[in-house]
């Protein structure tokens, strides 16, 4: 089976053909951009079909970055992820940035414990810690520095994410650090989306963005009309 694979979670615009039988990538297409998913994404995808030598009518599944991340990148590449999926009949998988990041750093530091963690601003840090198997025991969640330098400390884990350096600064300890950015490398994503669609994943779960906290735009309330009485 080929996967396509599409990441917008954080700076980055990538996308990337999987073939799942093979374990291995065909072809991809990233852009650092920042800002502007939306107007790129589907380029991208394009750029990587091609890489891949492939079209959409081979694709078996489709598989996204939910988050944590940017709200607008995440609902960027959700929907398109959902609106493919349903177009052409296959499955959309999604797959967060945490675990993505986790997986990152077992490849380095194989049979460890990980903790993702991501500075989310505001002196909070939206985390996930995942044992040695690599199987989920805390989170994702919001949590402060000194939750996550407890986490850090007792665990003792490999690190992984931007609020990695933080940490271990704030632990006053030498600890393992993976990879210190806000979202994985595209391969990886694809990776973990081809071995859950072999697992017991129902067809039906859609893929969602995984917000952590509410939006920075809140309605003003002083423009707000009042409601009519019946």
């Amino acid at each position: 089976m080929k996967l396509l694979a599409i990441d917008c979670a954080a700076n980055l615009c990538a996308a990337c053909v999987y073939d799942a039988a093979a374990g291995k990538e065909l072809g991809r297409s990233v852009l650092d951009l920042g800002k502007g998913h939306a107007e790129h994404l589907m380029a991208i995808i394009d750029e990587a079909l091609k890489a891949g030598g492939t079209g959409y009518a081979g694709l078996g599944a489709i598989a996204v970055s939910v988050g944590p991340g940017s709200f607008t990148g995440l609902r960027v590449g959700v929907s398109a992820a959902r609106g493919l999926a349903l177009a052409l009949k296959i499955p959309a998988i999604g797959v967060t940035t945490l675990e993505a990041l986790a997986a990152e750093a077992v490849a380095t530091f194989p049979g460890r414990a990980v903790l993702s963690a991501l500075d989310a601003g505001r002196e909070e840090i939206h985390a996930a810690f995942y044992d040695e198997g690599s199987v989920l025991r805390y989170g994702p969640a919001v949590t402060t520095l000194s939750q996550a330098v407890a986490m850090a400390v007792d665990g003792f884990p490999v690190l992984a994410g931007t609020a990695a350096t933080q940490i271990a600064a704030a632990a006053g300890r030498t600890l393992d650090i993976g990879p210190t950015s806000a979202t994985a490398d595209i391969a990886v994503y694809a990776r973990l989306a081809a071995a859950q669609s072999t697992g017991k994943k129902r067809e039906d779960e859609k893929p969602k963005p995984l917000y952590l906290r509410g939006a920075d735009a809140k309605p003003q309330a002083g423009f707000m009309l009042p409601r009519q009485k019946n």
